[in-house]
Order: structure tokens, then sequence, then C-alpha cells
């Protein structure tokens, strides 16, 4: 089968696809042909070097943990699935980006049939993140909050949550994403100077929380506009944890089978739009990773292997 790997840290030139055994599953895991494998930007940092501190690669090393794909194969002690079955889940082990991965049963959780394949393999990393974060601000009916990087792969998916819950949704994000958070009820605002006036202007002058997906200033911005450090979360600006007590809730405290079953779920009803910039074939990862790189990405890239 075919997989992507690479062999030292680097840019996107370091990647290779290339043929590899097929893997075979233990107990409690199960073989799944990949039908999509989206990318996310911590995947391209950690081929980097960039989190070598926190997740240092092993060589050769493989890419990506989100999929959807049809089971293959099971291994033993594994019940409730069957080969044939449409499913969406992640692997923990940089497995994904290839035409066979295999995942612990307890991470997958059943595709429905309204639901894209580029989306369902679109939905563990940005998905769960975007939960946990909208969780952890603690949003109910009346609160206003704002979202940075509204339009991007986390935040897309974190300004509709936090419509769901009630709450008046600011969207910061470029012109062009204006009209896309417009239609789904958010109110958008530009970034740049003068950031932090159009969002108190847009907040009528009462900001109760905020979501950071992009990092930079944006967790002073947030203490500037007043809004306690409980109800701020960030993905990205760790050291503004231990500096001022905000939150950093992400992927890890979301992560699960029943969160991706209740995406799932959403985006089945038509509740939830998970934008999707492009696709491309496994051996174009080179150009999908080249296309995050670009940055200004609204929602997911994904790989159809």
């Amino acid at each position: 089968m075919k997989a992507v790997r690479f062999d030292e840290y680097g840019g996107i030139d370091v990647l290779h696809v290339i043929d590899v055994p097929m893997p075979e599953p233990g107990p409690g895991e199960v073989l799944v042909q990949v039908k999509a494998a989206s990318i996310n930007p911590g995947e391209a940092k950690i081929r980097e070097g960039l989190l070598h501190s926190r997740w240092p690669a092993t060589f050769p090393s493989g890419e990506g943990s989100d999929l959807a794909g049809i089971v293959a194969k099971v291994g033993p002690g594994v019940t409730g699935v069957s080969d044939g079955d449409e499913v969406i889940g992640y692997t923990d082990n940089r497995a994904s980006q290839a035409e066979y991965a295999v995942a612990e049963q307890q991470n997958l959780t059943p595709k429905p049939a309204a639901v894209p394949w580029p989306v369902a393999g679109s939905l563990n990393v940005a998905g769960t993140t975007a939960y946990a974060a909208v969780r952890a601000v603690g949003l109910s009916d009346g609160d206003v909050v704002a979202v940075s990087s509204a339009a991007g792969g986390v935040g897309s998916i974190a300004v509709q949550l936090a419509k769901l819950s009630g709450a008046t949704v600011i969207g910061i994000a470029g012109p062009d994403n204006h009209d896309w958070l417009a239609s789904r009820g958010v109110i958008p605002v530009a970034y740049g100077e003068g950031t932090a006036d159009r969002i108190s202007q847009a907040a009528d002058g009462r900001l109760d929380a905020f979501i950071d997906t992009f990092g930079g200033d944006y967790v002073q911005l947030a203490l500037d506009l007043g809004v306690d450090p409980s109800r701020i979360d960030t993905i990205v600006n760790f050291g503004a944890v231990q500096q001022f007590g905000v939150k950093a809730e992400g992927s890890a405290a979301g992560a699960g089978a029943k969160t991706l079953a209740e995406l799932a779920g959403l985006v089945a009803a038509g509740k939830l739009e998970v934008p999707i910039t492009a696709t491309f074939p496994l051996d174009q990862v080179r150009e999908a990773y080249a296309r995050l790189d670009t940055g200004h990405v609204q929602g997911k890239i994904v790989l159809l292997p």
C-alpha cells in the first residue's frame, strides 16, 4: 500500500509517498481503508521539528491522525464493527495519510450516510478542538463571544457550535470570509489595526467570552476588552495560560468517538458545515501542505487516498 513518510525534519520537500507493508490490526484494533484524511497545521509543525520537545518524531515517520473510511479487517476481540462498515475516527500513530491505517476500535464511530467523505475525514482534530474550546468558555443563551481566525479549520466549526449554544458570535476574519460568516449568523469583524474597537462596537460594549484559534496578541486583546480569564480559551498561545490564567483546552480535551458521533450527527442534520477548501490525491501531499502553508485557508484541506 502507499503511505506518506518523511525521514528527517524539514519542509514539504521531505515528504514522500512510498510503498509500505500493509499494517495488521492487533487486539482491539481495526484496519481501515482510508477514503479521506485531512491535514492540520500541527502536523506540519511536527514535520518541521518545531514541536520536537513535546511530540518528537521517530523516523521514518508517517503523517496524519484524522481519517474516514471503510473497515477492511478487524483485530482480535473487536465486536460491533464488521468489514465494510463506514467509519469516522482517528489514529494516534501518525498514520492516517495512507491508503490503509490501523485505529483502535474505541477511536471510531459510524459514518452517517449524509456526511460526505471529505467532511468525515476532517472532523477529528478541528472538530474536537472547536468542541472543547466552546465548552471551555461556558457559553449559554445570550452570551457574546468572539472567535479569532473564525473561518479557519477550527474557527469555522467553533463559530457554528457557539451559535448553537444560543450565543451572539463575533467572527474575526479577513474580508474575503465575511460573507460566509454573515450567512451563518456570525457578526464578521476584520482583523488588523482597530480590531478591539470593532469588536467592542459589534458586542455593544459587552464581551463575555473569547476563543483564540490564531495566537498572537488575541489573549491580551480579550483581557483588555474585559473578558474574565476563566472565559478565554486559546489553542495556540500556551504561554498565556501561566501568565494570565486563561484556558488552553483543545483536541486532547475534546477527543473521543462520542464527540465525533455528536459532530457527525450535527453535520448529517444540516446543523453544522465543515468547509472544504481543497482536496488532493495522496501522491500530491506536498501540494496539499503547500496550500496549507499559504495561510488564509477557509475550513479544511483533505487528502483522498
